[in-house]
């Protein structure tokens, strides 16, 4: 490759990376409207992404990379993607249909300019329903059932009967309609209409053809993956590390009425409904306690009990400080002494205190400030005790039946899955012997191997078998959601976070045979997620899924990525490891390499099952949301790391390692930043 070419290629690369981050704070200070019309939407957008892909062609012929299969078809894939999205771009449309029950309709209005289309057939609705989940209000799945009247056949003998739901498209002579809305009386229904002939699939072929060649690149003989895992340096192994931790808890007592216990266990297992399914009566109590005093017990006292106690003597507890009110602004207008508020204390006579102090200063339209959402927060916390004396906080089963019961397998894990804190305790022990493991690494780093003692060989043999133990407990705590949920628990920050640490402890135990030196990065890794998860504004409790998330594209999708994630802070901690020891640093960039290959795989990978999920679910693979946006170019910052050959400076550890360190700022601007900064459809801020 010319030395101008090169330059060239770089600096457009460079260049469409840095416009893509500058895209998604402009579209959050100017709304997506602006970024859509003035940048992705644009003539020049296009032509900048057709730039590099010629550039990329000329490189390939220049590199002669047909000689290398493998190679040459991820980068073709690359390009036949492109082609699709500008197939896409260029033919295909977009809309929307209303219908309504007995009405004919043979036309679409098409989204961009407004105007009807017309249909080569006719869509006849003939009836809509919201279907629910057993004994609750949440919905299900939406379904609408559909004749189609083809050109010359009106009669209802020649129609052809289908149904349009969630995740399940009406395909009709190149024509996908899917499931958007429904009218409030439920007698008409709106579908997204997606006519794109062409682009769809080319893009899938690029799809297969990117998974084709990463799994050529991982199984070729001759590839440079298969050659960093038999590299003599890195069948040298590596370390070790330590220590346990302890923990001692207090219990407080107090003189409250309450339940007995026997009464309390026994009312523990009781099924009622609540957040839309069937659970046993610790669940909601548990959660009421959690939500009013940020604790699963008070005063010594079960869940069970304090509710009992609420309902037999509510005139004692309203004066028990138990509502947990983390704003000191708020306290001082208060007049508390402590960060914890009574009932009557929110209550002066007949007046309500909070009312004071809001103002109504909800309908401003800006933010909340945090006076104003520690007072919402407050307000809702007082809410469900008044549910609570009300009796609408307690729904039990319907006598008559129409709500199956639980299981009573599903109760007894339940209730072991609430009263195991399974975060707390991981993130506790995993970060405590995590960070004394790292230490312990660095300082026989810096000693040669021969002065390894006969007791850090039984430190390193008691790491493992904590490693194991707490990749178990994660595995079973996992395991218990998902059982309990009914469902692979991806929906939400917190079970993200979740399987994060899982994929984490997976790694290290499966590379602390050949690197023992991932053991503590699998403990600290696993420990901040779970850490995170624990004291983030994550929703730790299991609700129905949203009929639109009820996919199998979405859990490889959301799986996949997190792997992805897990790696990638596998080989930042690697890069921090190398700059404390600096005479290892070529034998761990060589691990980082290797585990490069499949967590950028697994990226690339995810981010398609997205896009194939998104096209299921809403009729377009890619809509330039800020999630999607930083996860392509989280892609493309570690992809240039692969072309050590044409960029030297990755053949240098030193600025290889502090690349990789650098490059995992985008691995959390795209979880938490685009959550907490930017929002968009993937936040799980509010999940």
């Amino acid at each position: 490759m010319s030395h101008n070419l090169k330059r060239l290629l770089i600096a457009v690369y460079i260049c469409l990376v840095c416009l893509l981050a500058i895209a998604t704070f402009l579209e959050q200070a100017c709304g997506t409207d602006f970024v859509e019309k003035y940048i992705y939407h644009t003539f020049w957008f296009c032509c900048l992404w057709g730039i590099l892909a010629a550039l990329a062609v000329m490189a390939l012929i220049r590199r002669q990379l047909w000689k290398h299969l493998p190679t040459l078809l991820l980068h073709g894939s690359f390009l036949v993607i492109l082609a699709g999205a500008m197939l896409t771009f260029v033919s295909s449309r977009k809309g929307y249909v209303h219908l309504t029950v007995g009405n004919k309709v043979g036309s679409f209005v098409e989204q961009e300019s407004g105007r009807r289309i017309d249909l080569p057939f006719t869509l006849l609705l003939d009836s809509f329903r919201v279907e629910h989940y057993p004994g609750t209000e949440a919905p299900a799945d939406y379904v609408s059932h559909i004749r189609i009247l083809r050109s010359g056949q009106d009669t209802d003998s020649a129609s052809c009967s289908r149904t349009v739901s969630m995740n399940r498209i009406l395909s009709e002579q190149g024509f996908r309609f899917y499931q958007s809305s429904f009218d409030e009386d439920k007698r008409g229904s709106w579908l997204t209409v997606n006519y794109d002939p062409w682009g769809i699939g080319a893009t899938y072929a690029g799809y297969v053809l990117l998974g084709i060649s990463m799994i050529g690149l991982l199984f070729s003989h001759g590839g440079e993956f298969r050659r960093l895992m038999n590299h003599p340096l890195l069948r040298e192994g590596g370390v070790f590390c330590l220590l346990l931790l302890a923990g001692s808890m207090q219990v407080q007592g107090r003189t409250l009425p309450a339940l007995s216990i026997r009464q309390a266990d026994s009312l523990a297992c009781e099924q009622v409904i609540y957040h839309d399914r069937v659970v046993p009566f610790n669940t909601l109590a548990r959660d009421f306690v959690v939500k009013l005093t940020g604790r699963p017990s008070y005063a010594g006292l079960t869940p069970e009990q304090i509710i009992g106690g609420w309902l037999l003597r509510p005139e004692v507890w309203q004066y028990e400080p138990m509502i947990y009110i983390k704003n000191r602004e708020l306290c001082r207008l208060l007049n508390l002494k402590t960060p914890y508020a009574s009932v009557a204390d929110l209550f002066d006579g007949q007046r309500y205190r909070l009312q004071d102090f809001w103002q109504g200063r909800q309908e401003t339209g800006r933010k909340m400030s945090p006076l104003e959402k520690a007072i919402v927060e407050t307000d809702e916390k007082v809410g469900l005790i008044l549910m609570l004396q009300k009796g609408t906080l307690i729904r039990p089963l319907p006598k008559d039946g129409s709500v199956k019961p639980l299981p009573l397998s599903k109760i007894r894990a339940e209730l072991i899955y609430n009263r195991i804190p399974f975060s707390k305790c991981l993130f506790m022990f995993n970060l405590t012997v995590g960070l004394l493991a790292f230490f312990h690494l660095v300082y026989c780093g810096l000693r040669h191997s021969s002065e390894r003692s006969g007791l850090s060989r039984r430190i390193n043999r008691f790491l493992v078998v904590a490693l194991y133990a707490a990749f178990l407990f994660q595995l079973f705590g996992y395991g218990l959601r998902w059982y309990v949920g009914g469902r692979i628990p991806l929906s939400n920050g917190y079970e993200t976070m979740q399987f994060m640490a899982l994929c984490t402890l997976v790694l290290a135990c499966l590379f602390r045979r050949r690197f023992p030196f991932t053991v503590p990065f699998g403990f600290l890794l696993s420990g901040f997620a779970l850490l995170v998860a624990h004291l983030g504004q994550m929703n730790p409790q299991i609700t129905p899924l949203m009929p639109v998330l009820v996919s199998p594209w979405l859990s490889m999708h959301v799986s996949l990525i997190m792997m992805s994630y897990a790696l990638f802070a596998f080989i930042m901690l690697n890069g921090i490891l190398a700059l404390c020891i600096r005479r290892h640093e070529r034998m761990l960039m060589l691990l980082s390499r290797l585990l490069l290959y499949p967590a950028n795989f697994f990226l690339g990978a995810g981010i398609f099952m997205g896009a194939v999920w998104a096209n299921v679910s809403w009729g377009r693979y890619w809509a330039w949301d800020p999630k999607e946006v930083w996860a392509l170019i989280t892609f493309l910052v570690y992809g240039m790391a692969f072309h050590s050959k044409s960029l030297s400076a990755f053949r240098r550890p030193l600025f290889f390692h502090i690349y990789m360190i650098a490059a995992f700022l985008t691995v959390l601007m795209t979880y938490f930043g685009v959550n907490y900064v930017l929002g968009g459809m993937h936040s799980y801020a509010n999940a």
